[in-house]
């Protein structure tokens, strides 16, 4: 599959549209459900306060045209969690569904080391109107694991025959480059049928290519044309955040073809350095790729609308 967009630029700019004090700067990795019969997208995201800690709020979209804003969140949907807890230095959406409907939203709770920057888990909470969250665990749901005793965040939740398929991130260490520490994560997929237990064991489905590659991220699954469509985000050491792209008939075994994704960075603006932390989403009226640009996404998210695939 090749596919063609529209680039639409920016929805979102913070250094434009007026932010509230918890929320000074950064959208940072929007992720999208449908509302209001298909008419809504309500694109939660991280957004960061004067000390770059993170909270989750929302901001909604027009369905047949994403560059109209209808709402941004007045207060956050999920605050940072206790003070010693996983999750008390920030946190940030990952992945979000419905279920008989209430909102299940895994989040990634990060908290500050000593001897490495940070550590990031998988949180869950839940919600009955999509706007007041509340933590259904106060640990992580996403426990660390033997090879993902640092990192271990689900970016995707996929329910098919009565079976929760999930991917996401896990790693175990950083690496060091020019003076200044650098996660290290791949893309791996388990299984549950309970969205509060989630296995410790776990394949690896996605990793490097090349030595140049250290980041593997943001797993982004979605069932299109019969396919299983994977939106990724690669950094590297030469280039930083690039977006990526793979693909599966069975979502086990996946195929990386960055070159089918066919959208790269801009000759200039906000997404001309970098590109990362992509969501896609299909509606009834176009379907629409959002990602973060330079500095990751410091100031805002954009979002380019599928063309043609062949």
């Amino acid at each position: 599959m090749k596919f063609k967009w529209n680039r639409k630029g920016m929805i979102f700019d913070s250094r434009i549209n007026a932010m509230p004090s918890w929320a000074k700067h950064s959208i940072l990795q929007p992720t999208p459900i449908l509302r209001d019969e298909g008419e809504i997208i309500r694109l939660y995201a991280g957004m960061r306060d004067e000390l770059g800690q993170s909270r989750i709020g929302y901001i909604d979209v027009l369905s047949k045209d994403p560059s109209h804003i209808i709402d941004v969140a007045p207060c956050p949907v999920l605050d940072i969690g206790n003070d010693g807890f996983f999750d008390d230095a920030g946190v940030v959406p990952s992945a979000v569904c419905k279920v008989d409907g209430i909102y299940y939203m895994y989040y990634a709770g990060y908290s500050l080391l000593k001897k490495v920057r940070f550590s990031v888990l998988g949180g869950l909470a839940q919600s009955t109107d999509g706007t007041h969250f509340e933590r259904c665990l106060l640990v992580p749901v996403f426990e660390r694991t033997n090879k993902h005793a640092l990192f271990r965040v689900p970016h995707t939740i996929l329910k098919e025959n009565d079976i929760y398929r999930i991917w996401y991130g896990g790693g175990d260490h950083f690496f060091e480059m020019a003076g200044y520490t650098y996660p290290v994560y791949d893309v791996y997929y388990c299984e549950t049928e309970d969205l509060l237990n989630i296995p410790k064991s776990a394949i690896n489905v996605l990793t490097f290519e090349n030595e140049d590659e250290y980041r593997v991220a943001r797993p982004y699954v979605v069932k299109y044309n019969d396919k299983y469509c994977m939106f990724l985000c690669i950094a590297t050491k030469s280039k930083g955040y690039r977006l990526g792209y793979a693909e599966s008939t069975d979502g086990y075994t996946w195929k990386r073809n960055d070159v089918a994704l066919n959208l790269n960075v801009s000759l200039r603006g906000w997404d001309s350095e970098m590109m990362g932390y992509p969501s896609f989403i299909e509606t009834k009226y176009g379907a629409y790729l959002f990602y973060n640009g330079n500095e990751y996404g410091k100031y805002g998210f954009g979002y380019a609308e599928l063309v043609i695939e062949d």
